[in-house]
């Protein structure tokens, strides 16, 4: 499984979609020694799961095969605006 499969897992638990196809994680790098890099938001700063989401996040790319180290950065810029969902994540939702 890849990290962006594992991301596909995790949930925002107020949004039935997975915080990838809401459009909260901005980049996933990984180099050649297999260190994961993850760029992410929140839907907002007061967010309720601010605390536990990003370890989460952490934890289950750590999980995928082959990772060596993940470092995550919780970033507020750009902030995330709906805008940023994919087409399935507001068909989910019913914003189409």
């Amino acid at each position: 499984m890849s990290i962006i499969e594992i991301l596909k897992t995790v949930y925002d638990p107020e949004i039935p979609v997975d915080i990838y196809e809401l459009g909260l994680i901005y980049d996933v790098a990984v180099d050649d020694n297999k260190d994961a890099a993850i760029r992410m938001t929140l839907t907002s700063p007061m967010c309720p799961v601010a605390e536990t989401l990003p370890p989460e996040v952490e934890m289950k790319a750590r999980g995928v095969a082959g990772v060596r180290e993940v470092s995550l950065d919780l970033v507020w810029e750009p902030p995330w605006s709906p805008e940023m969902m994919s087409d399935a994540a507001r068909l989910e939702l019913g914003m189409e």
